[in-house]
Formats: structure tokens, C-alpha cells, sequence
């Protein structure tokens, strides 16, 4: 393991590691509910990441939800660490497990992604840094894990993340109404998502 990742994340193996030139070691590592909840916490309580509909919980409350996933086979949750700093959360899910599955047809090979990427550093937003990060990722999702397509889903009123998506080669699909889930361990109001779908010969031709 390269020494020039510093702690406390060293030590943590990851399931995706990416050097790219000019930019750096993108590392992703499965997210540790407990040692992750501050960043995280940090995070999803700006008024900038309203959209993941984790404004208002306490940083237990993060800690608990992301403990919940952990327990799930069919949704998973990583830190995504550039040169050792953290700098985006990403999750993975079956579409067939979500409640996107009522509002397309899922195709063979297809996965769900969310991604949450961290607040812009000192140094501010710098001209293709989200896009490098993007596609280190999107390497570890159709590459690494072997996967056709990509179907994302955010808030049809978020027109950053779709505008961004929809710059990395994404296809948008319909505007779609994600439907209330109500159960004793999860609870998600209703959502009015725009899905958009990035295919695997698309995202690396040749």
C-alpha cells in the first residue's frame, strides 16, 4: 500500500483505486458508519445538499442510517478519498430493490447510483475536477463492477447534479414521481426525480 495516503484512511482497504495524471489517487473505500458519520454528518447538513434529504438529523442519526445500509445486500455505501482526503459519498443499489424499479423498465446489468460530492476546498471550484472524479467512478461501477448501465435519479428541481450528470454522457430519461416509502426502518417522502442512464460502451468507447 502507497505510503502517501495519510490516516485514517491509510489503513482502510479499498474496493477501487484509480491514479490519474494530473489529478491524483482516487481511493473508495466502504464507508465505516461510526468513523465516517462526522465528515458525513458535515456534509449532508449543508443547506447545498438539501437535495439528499439529510438536513436536520444529528450526526447519530446519519450514523444510523448508514449502520441500517450496511446490513442491506442490495444497497452499499462508500467514501471516496482523493490523495487521502475525503471528497465525495457514493451508493450503489439494485434497482430492483429501490423504488425506482415502479417508474422504468430495468434492464439486465443495470445499478443505481447516488452521489454526494463534499464542499468545494480552499482553493474553490477548480475547471475539471468534478469531471475526473466522475469518471474514476463511474470506472469502479461499470467496470469494476461489471454493470451495463447506470440509472440515476435526482430531484428534478436540482439542476446542478443533473446538469453534471448529464455532461459526463448521461442520457436523460423521463421525469418520474419516486413513490412514499413508509416502513419501520426507513422512511422517504415522496420525490419528483428526473432519471438519466449512462451505458457502459458510452462512458468508455473502444
Amino acid at each position: 500500500m502507497s505510503e502517501q495516503h495519510p490516516t485514517p484512511y491509510a489503513s482502510r482497504a479499498a474496493v477501487h483505486e484509480q491514479e490519474l495524471d494530473g489529478f491524483g489517487t482516487v481511493r473508495v473505500l466502504p464507508l465505516d458508519a461510526a468513523a465516517d458519520a462526522a465528515v458525513l454528518h458535515r456534509w449532508v447538513s449543508e443547506e447545498r445538499a438539501a437535495f439528499w434529504g439529510m438536513n436536520g438529523l444529528t450526526r447519530d442519526q446519519v450514523a444510523g442510517v448508514y449502520a441500517h445500509m450496511d446490513t442491506l445486500d442490495t444497497h452499499h455505501a462508500f467514501l471516496v478519498v482523493k490523495d487521502g482526503e475525503p471528497v465525495a459519498l457514493l451508493q450503489t443499489y439494485d434497482p430492483e430493490a429501490d423504488r425506482v424499479s415502479e417508474c422504468y423498465d430495468i434492464e439486465p446489468g443495470d445499478i443505481g447510483v447516488h452521489l454526494l460530492l463534499a464542499p468545494a476546498g480552499t482553493e474553490g471550484a477548480r475547471s475539471g475536477w468534478t469531471a475526473a472524479l466522475a469518471g474514476s467512478l463511474m470506472a469502479y461501477v461499470l467496470l469494476g463492477l461489471d454493470r451495463e448501465r447506470i440509472v440515476v435519479d435526482p430531484d428534478v428541481d436540482n439542476e446542478k447534479a443533473i446538469a453534471r450528470f448529464l455532461k459526463q454522457g448521461f442520457t436523460a430519461g423521463p421525469a418520474v414521481v419516486l413513490p412514499e416509502i413508509d416502513l419501520p426502518d426507513v422512511y422517504l417522502p415522496e420525490k419528483k426525480a428526473q432519471l438519466a442512464f449512462l451505458r457502459r460502451e458510452v462512458a468508455f468507447r473502444g
